[in-house]
Formats: structure tokens, C-alpha cells, sequence
């Protein structure tokens, strides 16, 4: 008789090869996920014991290594690497009895907003066909919102995670930099990357985040938290933080959800400003193109088997020279450092706000996802526009959430609508619990 891990590992597996052919979420499915499930099945038989993500299946962007599995961050630089370690989520995922159902789809070495930036073909979103799924970690959000696993990991540097959760109509996690360890990431921006879960509702992103959560001695960024328990967060006071160049459409709803909030849970709400935030995307590029100049370096041929110039895509390849220009000993000290600079004073204004509010929500991309295609007529200004409600969290190194808020009716398609709600460093558990409130109204 199959036990739970094993239906669960067959049902998702059945999905995937009838559905995935029209998402493309997926590079590469665990060809020995029945057999890991089995023997998942056969240890809590044995023992007794049920680990925290028992009957859970789950999904791994390709920028995290999984031992065995061609983790090639959608790039043709790394299309014959497998991985030869776990990361450290990983491994806690597996000692708490997930299943790794496969690798996942995205922006080529994360370098992307829209999912359409892969070298193995462009992500759809499955809530509204033709349209982008969101971006850098499309595949994650998409695969959970088509049903083809319960939950994935995926990473957010600038929206990563919250983008495509917005998009495609999911709960995604950017925990607080710190909670979880970055060990075996292969890294965007050091200073800001996050690993953290994409689920279908917030119960399930706090479960998966409480597995990952926690100190590790090879990531010396790490922190001791406590465990990651949801529980009534009693009256909340939120910050209401509006910028400019949101679609309207996209600011009605979220301004409907927030009312609803007020009215329904009785939280009190007033508008807040963050000084500096205006700066948050430039800051954030210079940043981006140093740190990933310098994590590219090691992609020089001689190990992966590319150089890493010689195979990468567009986007991939405007950030390594934008980072071997600023990183110039004539140009470090008076671009990168001032970027760090302003970090600075993004991140101490986030903490005088949270002095005064428990939250702060705001939308999370400021605009629709648009047509796949259609950003070939975009400038590069308009399309990294699309993380600027995001970047700050990541600057600040705060926790955010986008949780499912309401759509917008444009055409035929009803367009997903996230609501993002950050918290200080350290709150995520309050963050979660806030969530969930939230998410319980009737949208």
C-alpha cells in the first residue's frame, strides 16, 4: 500500500508531464522522486516519527544546489553542472521528510523581473496565459500556482520572490536578511540575496520557512531565532506607504484591501513616508552589478566548463560589464560606496518607522504583468521599475510577504493583485501572523 509521500511524489508527477509542457516551470524533474518518497514512506513507518514536511512535495529553484540534480541557473554557462552538495534549506527540507520533486525555471542567474530571461525558454504565468509570471523566480511561483508541487524554494534579492508571487497569485516570502542561510545559493548580490518559500497560502510559507529558518555555521550572516509560530497578533497599527508610478488599477485594490482590513479587523491605519526610498532602485543596481561582477568571476571556463561572458544572455551580461566598470578603482569609492551609503539610510529610516507602526503595507509591483514579448519595446528603466516597491525590503534587510489581494479585470484576464506587508528585522513570525489575518478576509 502507497503511503502519503508516495501519492502525493505520483499525483504531482502526473501533473507535470500532462501540464507542464504549456508552463515550462520546470528544467528538470526528479527522475528518483518516487523512489526518495518510498523510502520517506517506509522510515515513518518504521520509526514512528512524521517530520514537519512529511507528504509535502516541493519544488527548487536552479540557483540552489541539490546533490545530483543540473542546477544551471537557466543559463547555458551551466547547463552541464550538477550539484555535488546540498544546501543548507535543502538539507533541513530533506531532514524533515520533503520531497524534491524537481528543479525549477528562472530568470537566468536570477537576473530578471518578468520570467522571460531563461535560457531554456520563457515561463507563462497559469492564472493568465500569454502573460509574464513574474520574475526572477518564475518558475517557483508559477509551478505552485499550476499545482504541480505544494510549495517551492526560491530566492529574492530585489523582489525575486514577491514579484511572481504578486503575479501569479500565491503567497511568497522574503524572510529577514539573516533568518535563513545562504549555503549553497549560488549568489546574486551577497549583501541582499534570501532564500525563502512560495506557497499557496501563508500557513504553508510559515511551515516551510520555520524548516529552513535558523543559524547556520557556514553562513556566518545567519541569526538564532526563535521558532516560526503564527499566532493572533492582537491590534495591529499599519503604515500605509504610497509611491508614485503605481498603476491605479493596482492601487484601487490594494486601497480596497486595506479598508476592508480597517473594517473588518478593526486595525488602525495611516499614511507613512520613507525617506530616501526614491534612491531605492538606483542604489540597488549599483549594488547588483558589483557583487554579481565579482560572484561571476568564478564562472571562467576553466571548472564549468563555459566563461561565463561567452554564454550568457543579454541581461546576464549588461550587469557583469556595468559591475567591472563601477568596481574600477576610479569608480568604487564614489559609486559603490555611496550606494552603501544610502542602504544605510533606506535601512535606518525602515526602523524609525518601526517605531511607530507594527507593519507596513503598500503594493507590490507597481505595475500589470505584461504580454510576454511585449518588453522588447520596453526601456531597461521601465522594465527594473517593476521591483521598486520591492527593492527597499531587501536594502533595509527587513521581511515582506505578498499575499493574494484581489485581481484586476483588463481585456478577457483577470489579473492577480498581491498585497506586500513588511516588517522589522527579526519579525517574521509577526509578519506571518499578520498575513494570515489578512488573508482570511473574503478578498
Amino acid at each position: 500500500m502507497e503511503g502519503l509521500a508516495e501519492q502525493k511524489a505520483k499525483e504531482y508527477l502526473k501533473r507535470i508531464k500532462v501540464g507542464d509542457k504549456a508552463i515550462n516551470s520546470f528544467l528538470y524533474v526528479n527522475e528518483n522522486a518516487l523512489k526518495d518518497a518510498r523510502e520517506i514512506d517506509e522510515r515513518v513507518k518504521k520509526g514512528g516519527r512524521k517530520g514537519k514536511l512529511y507528504g509535502k512535495v516541493i519544488g527548487v529553484k536552479s540557483n540552489i544546489n541539490v546533490i545530483g540534480m543540473p542546477i544551471s541557473c537557466a543559463s547555458e554557462t551551466l547547463k552541464d553542472y550538477y550539484g555535488t552538495f546540498d544546501a543548507t534549506a535543502i538539507e533541513r527540507v530533506k531532514a524533515e521528510d520533503g520531497v524534491i520533486i524537481g528543479i525549477l525555471n528562472c530568470d537566468e542567474f536570477a537576473c530578471g523581473v518578468s520570467g522571460e530571461r531563461s535560457a531554456f525558454g520563457f515561463t507563462q504565468n497559469p492564472k493568465v496565459l500569454g502573460r509574464i509570471p513574474g520574475g526572477s523566480s518564475s518558475g517557483a511561483a508559477a509551478a505552485v500556482a499550476a499545482g504541480f508541487c505544494d510549495m517551492a524554494l526560491a530566492s529574492d534579492t530585489g523582489g525575486s520572490i514577491r514579484n511572481p508571487a504578486s503575479h501569479c497569485g500565491v503567497v511568497g516570502v522574503k524572510p529577514s536578511y539573516g533568518l535563513v542561510s545562504r549555503y549553497g545559493l549560488i549568489d546574486l548580490s551577497m549583501s541582499l540575496d534570501q532564500i525563502g518559500p512560495v506557497a499557496r497560502n501563508v500557513d504553508e510559507a510559515a511551515l516551510l520557512l520555520s524548516v529552513i529558518a535558523g543559524k547556520d555555521e557556514k553562513d556566518t550572516k545567519t541569526l538564532d531565532v526563535e521558532e516560526i509560530k503564527l499566532k493572533d497578533p492582537g491590534k495591529v497599527n499599519i503604515g500605509v506607504l504610497r509611491l508614485k508610478g503605481v498603476d491605479k488599477k493596482i492601487q484601487e485594490v490594494i486601497d480596497n484591501k486595506i479598508a476592508r482590513i480597517k473594517e473588518k479587523l478593526k486595525w488602525e491605519a495611516k499614511e507613512i513616508e520613507i525617506k530616501y526610498i526614491d534612491l531605492a532602485v538606483q542604489t540597488y543596481y549599483l549594488l547588483v552589478y558589483v557583487e554579481f561582477f565579482s560572484a561571476t568571476r568564478r564562472f571562467d571556463g576553466r571548472k564549468y566548463g563555459k566563461k561565463i561572458e561567452d554564454s550568457c544572455g543579454e541581461e546576464v551580461l549588461r550587469r557583469i560589464l556595468g559591475g567591472s566598470e563601477i568596481s574600477k578603482a576610479e569608480f568604487s569609492g564614489r559609486y559603490y560606496d555611496k550606494a552603501l551609503e544610502v542602504k544605510n539610510f533606506i535601512k535606518s529610516e525602515f526602523e524609525k518607522a518601526f517605531e511607530k507602526v507594527d507593519c507596513i503595507m503598500m503594493p507590490v509591483v507597481p505595475i500589470l504583468p505584461w504580454k510576454i514579448g511585449e518588453s522588447k519595446k520596453m526601456s531597461m528603466e521601465e522594465i527594473y521599475a517593476a521591483d521598486a516597491l520591492t527593492i527597499p525590503a531587501n536594502l533595509a534587510g527587513i521581511c515582506g510577504v505578498s499575499i493574494p489581494s484581489g485581481t484586476v479585470k483588463e481585456g478577457n484576464d483577470e489579473i492577480p493583485v498581491g498585497l506586500q506587508i513588511l516588517c522589522a528585522n527579526g519579525e517574521d513570525a509577526k509578519m506571518l501572523s499578520i498575513a494570515r489575518e489578512v488573508e482570511q478576509l473574503t478578498l
